[in-house]
């Protein structure tokens, strides 16, 4: 009896990896360049390298501060781990016409899109924004963090850095 629930207990494990597997992987969704483009979100990539999807919006402050303490340092890890930065705006439709002039005026390098109808942001399971998120190359979500805290970005580029190792 003790073997038949191990086997059990063995197969409910294997299948709950399964499933987590599953759900590490970048969801299929419609989403906009900041030019009006339609692009899908399975297609985000960075070439088989590390790459981090943020969300966020105009009206964020935490958002904001993320952003600039990422682009202090965007250049050097570009360098030193070839990662890029996809930031999915959530503003709504009455705000999402702004982006484009905040983003200029912040001076911004990052890839930036639109998720006006928060598809994308449904499907992540985002709840809070800034929400951030590790993708490895080969597409799977491996670390994520919600809110923004000065120095955070240093933990982001060790688990970056880790990637690249592997």
């Amino acid at each position: 009896m003790k073997t038949i629930q191990f086997v059990i207990f063995l197969l409910v494990i294997s299948l709950s990896g399964i499933a987590q597997e599953a759900k590490n992987t970048i969801p299929s969704v419609t989403i906009r360049t900041l030019d009006g483009k339609q692009i899908n979100t399975s297609e985000l990539n960075n070439d088989g390298k590390p790459f981090i999807i943020s969300f966020w919006a105009t009206y964020c402050k935490p958002c904001v501060r993320e952003f600039t303490s990422l682009m202090d340092v965007y250049d050097d890890w570009q360098e030193e781990t070839g990662v890029k930065i996809f930031a999915i705006s959530v503003d709504d439709a009455r705000t999402s016409n702004n982006v484009p002039a905040f983003v200029s005026g912040k001076g911004w390098e990052f890839d930036f899109y639109l998720d006006t109808n928060g598809d994308f942001k449904r499907a992540m399971n985002v709840n809070l924004i800034p929400h951030t998120f590790i993708v490895n190359g080969k597409g799977e979500v491996v670390w994520q963090h919600t809110s923004f805290a000065e120095g955070g970005e240093l933990e982001m580029l060790e688990v970056i850095k880790g990637l690249i190792e592997e």
